[in-house]
């Protein structure tokens, strides 16, 4: 019941999810009379990915999600009495038998923010024992959901914002939770589509797909549609045999490319009309199975030209091989030509899809001027993030009750030079009064000898509370919603802070207060 009341249940973490040694540190706080002790932990990160200057924070709808549904369940309690020592007091279990998060309240980055080291990601506090046994599974919902969508952001700054990204990895991925994670937070971060039909189903994520190599060369040519007529786009007129509409097509495109109709696969052409039939308001050419000149191509047009006399037009062409910018410029050029040969106008201007093991390097040449690709489908370098396979998050006692404020128009001078505006997140003492906006304070930038003077055009909260002793405080924003955040969070963000080589370091600050006690522990040796 409760699956089928949300449908994303069934891909929520378990409480069993996570290391043994939360369960034996659970027992030893449970024997100290310490599970109901009061603490903080925060999940963060110390380094930012891939070489960058940010990441962008994900995960905090499956936590929250994770936290709602938090139970042991009697088979759970029986696995960890056999992994526990035998002589272990059964009345633990009890008392894990009675743990729910109802004590746990979290504040977190809202997702899709830009997110940078050292800033949590996740507050969490409650009772000792429960927020101890949510450290390896939070650690897990939010460290490869942040990477993929921090990768997934990245490849579309590479792309530029009028390039379409699909995101079709789930055969590399790592097994389906993974690959289940991977479509959905590579759609926050920026791409448009994924291959991954679950995505669609449990997450929203719009998915999108075609055909493969596999079902052209499954034909050979000698096929028969058992129903090859095909009615106007319009509902009105008579049905045409497509097939042998295709066929005389063929000839006046052969014709026009210097090419003998016995060139173009007859298999090839006969799967394009078989798809063409299933999709005529949503066909598609895979143009290299065979020549992309010499077969693909002509088969194409053959079949969207015999479409466009019933009111269809063809939505696309795919290469999955060779030099791809070289082969899209190419078929471009005879789209041009064939528009203006048959006075077909749209023809010119059909979307080109490329896919084939597309990195950033690749990418990058894909997106440059000029190129007449369209659409960019993404498999292992989004799913896989070949650059940075982990975050590194981690998951530690809160630091000394810290409070954030972000400034995201603070102006910070550096010395000599005009001020002008940068973004500043600034760490404070939970007893301190948060900043003002227009009113000068004193900070201590990481790595500093020196403070400096900042006024604030602008402050606003870092962590928001999401969750306050186990309820809900707000309903969480739709993926499409922190999608949208996303890109705007990406656009606030400086160019030299988005450059994904030698970016510029985004600034960190503390307050006065707060760098006069961790220069206290410092000298004492506790830090």
């Amino acid at each position: 019941m409760a699956e089928e009341q949300d449908p994303e249940g069934r891909a929520a973490a378990r409480p069993l999810l996570t290391d043994l040694y939360q369960a034996t540190m659970a027992l030893g706080y449970w024997r100290a009379g310490r599970a109901q002790d009061q603490a903080e932990f925060e999940l963060f990160f110390r380094q930012c990915p891939f070489g960058g200057a940010f990441a962008l924070a994900a995960g905090l709808r499956d936590c929250v999600r994770f936290l709602r549904a938090f139970r042991l369940r009697d088979a759970d309690l029986q696995f960890l009495a056999s992994a526990l020592p035998p002589d272990t007091d059964p009345a633990f279990f009890e008392h894990l038998r009675a743990l729910d998060c109802s004590g746990v309240t979290v504040r977190a980055l809202p997702e899709g923010s830009l997110a940078f080291p050292g800033v949590p990601l996740l507050q969490v506090s409650g009772p000792l024992l429960v927020v101890q046994l949510l450290e390896t599974p939070l650690l897990c919902l939010v460290s490869y959901a942040s990477l993929i969508a921090t990768n997934a952001a990245r490849l579309r700054l590479i792309a530029g914002p009028d390039k379409r990204l699909l995101e079709m990895g789930l055969r590399r991925a790592q097994g389906p939770d993974g690959g289940l994670t991977a479509s959905t937070y590579s759609y926050l971060g920026g791409f448009d589509a994924s291959s991954n039909v679950l995505a669609g189903q449990l997450r929203g994520v719009p998915v999108a797909g075609t055909l493969a190599h596999s079902f052209v060369t499954s034909f050979s040519g000698s096929e028969v549609p058992p129903d090859p007529m095909l009615a106007p786009a319009a509902g009105q007129g008579s049905q045409v045999d497509l097939a042998a509409s295709v066929e005389t097509w063929l000839e006046r495109v052969c014709g026009h490319l210097g090419l003998g109709v016995q060139e173009p696969h007859r298999g090839e052409r006969a799967a394009f009309v078989a798809y063409a039939l299933a999709f005529p308001r949503a066909f598609q050419g895979l143009l290299d199975t065979y020549s992309v000149r010499r077969s693909g191509l002509p088969n194409f047009l053959a079949v969207a030209l015999a479409l466009q006399e019933l009111g269809y037009q063809a939505v696309g062409v795919r290469l999955d091989s060779g030099d791809l910018l070289q082969q899209a410029r190419e078929i471009r050029g005879v789209f041009r030509t064939a528009a203006a040969q048959f006075g077909v106008p749209w023809l010119q201007s059909v979307p080109i899809a490329v896919s084939n093991n597309i990195d950033e390097e690749e990418l990058a040449r894909l997106a440059q001027k000029g190129s007449e690709v369209n659409v960019i489908g993404i498999g292992t370098s989004v799913v896989t993030c070949p650059r940075q396979p982990s975050l590194g998050c981690v998951y530690k006692v809160g630091r000394s009750k810290v409070q954030l404020a972000q400034h995201p128009q603070g102006c910070l001078p550096a010395p000599g030079s005009v001020p002008s505006p940068r973004p500043l997140t600034l760490f404070l003492l939970a007893e301190e009064p948060p900043p003002q906006a227009g009113r000068e304070l004193r900070v201590w930038p990481r790595g500093a000898r020196e403070s400096r003077t900042v006024r604030p055009a602008h402050v606003e909260p870092l962590l928001r509370l999401w969750v306050q002793q186990g309820q809900l405080c707000e309903p969480l924003p739709s993926l499409a919603e922190s999608r949208a955040f996303a890109q705007q969070s990406l656009h606030r963000l400086s160019p030299a802070h988005r450059r994904l080589e030698q970016p510029a370091l985004y600034q960190v600050a503390l307050s006065e207060k707060l760098q006069a006690l961790v220069d206290r522990l410092s000298a004492r040796g506790a830090l």
